[in-house]
């Protein structure tokens, strides 16, 4: 006998109401499409920003900034193509739903990231070869701190919504704008160190070492995106957390073994055997079955869980990671 059912909630409640980002899982302010969106408004915003700075200025550590933000353009419509993909309802070839398409799109975004970091390289190597002189206008230097400004509070706004949706590709692209920022910041202290000192050098060195970053960011989106599509585990704290639910709502069973979890976007699965008496009926198994399903889904923002219902006299032997006594 198998228990079965499905409680997705995009938005969970969160009791720090004051915070105008925190109450927006109550008051859905923005969607996950409309987010995707503004990033790309964003993104055009800040590539147009950049690459005028680093037309009025010659800098090569302008230069990786700009290109960066051509990556975060194509980062941010995989985003959405990723969410519009992930939003479509499940079908007769994909009947889990489509929420993997986002750690696709992460996945694309880590090696358009690590693209871009071989061309800075490349572009910065030339430079350190053959430095030249800087020519940075206020304005310039100015165009390019703006242009920090937005990626920065946009970056929080998608890290924040991104996590409460459990959207990785909002997480994912927040998280490279961010980056983007602490580059961007480094590089205009590198030029302002430049003009001081007069050592030229300094700009392509320091365009090398945001290629490094960019390079280590990429490879990290790449690898976190890897573990989604490979259908890792929650995590010890998680796990734990699922048996207590499980523990303090399956009164009159017996014990649940072969807990399996595993993430795929916003959706957590739950699988698990529960052991009954052998005379209880089927009618109270399954209200059994339909506490913990209830007691899962208001302790986890979205879950799909599966429940094999076994009588103690039939009860399958645990696997290796042991059983719940409850």
């Amino acid at each position: 006998m198998v228990c079965e059912a499905m409680h997705l909630h995009l938005f969970p409640d969160d009791p720090i109401s004051s915070d105008p980002l925190a109450m927006t899982s109550k008051a859905a302010i923005f969607t996950p499409k409309q987010l995707a969106i503004g990033s790309i408004i964003v993104a055009v915003l800040v590539l147009g920003l950049k690459y005028l700075a680093y037309a009025m200025t010659n800098s090569v550590g302008l230069y990786s900034d700009a290109l960066e933000s051509i990556v975060n353009l194509a980062a941010s419509i995989a985003v959405a193509i990723a969410i519009w993909l992930r939003d479509k309802p499940a079908d007769h070839n994909h009947p889990y739903g489509h929420d993997k398409a986002e750690y696709i799109s992460a996945v694309l975004e880590g090696v358009l990231i690590v693209l871009a970091a071989v061309a800075i390289f490349m572009e910065a190597s030339e430079a350190l070869l053959h430095p030249r002189a800087l020519d940075i206008p206020v304005l310039g230097l100015g165009l390019n701190a703006l242009a920090g400004v937005l990626n920065g509070g946009w970056a929080m706004v998608l890290i924040r919504l991104g996590r409460k949706m459990r959207s990785p590709a909002l997480v994912a692209d927040g998280k490279h704008l961010f980056t983007d920022v602490i580059s961007s910041l480094g590089i205009l202290v590198g030029i302002v160190i430049a003009l001081v000192s007069g050592l030229n050098w300094l700009d392509p060195l320091l365009a090398l070492l945001v290629a490094i970053l960019i390079l280590w960011t990429g490879w990290g989106l790449i690898r976190n995106s890897l573990g989604g599509l490979m259908d890792e585990a929650v995590d010890e704290e998680e796990l734990e957390h699922i048996q207590q639910v499980i523990t303090d709502h399956a009164h009159g069973a017996i014990e649940a073994h072969d807990l399996r979890t595993r993430h795929a976007g916003r959706i957590t699965f739950i699988e698990f055997h529960l052991v009954v008496p052998s005379n209880m009926t089927v009618f109270s198994a399954h209200e059994i079955c339909d506490k913990i399903e209830d007691g899962l889904e208001a302790a986890i923002s979205s879950a799909h869980v599966v429940i094999h219902i076994e009588p103690e006299d039939k009860a399958h032997e645990p696997n290796a990671d042991g059983s719940m006594v409850i």
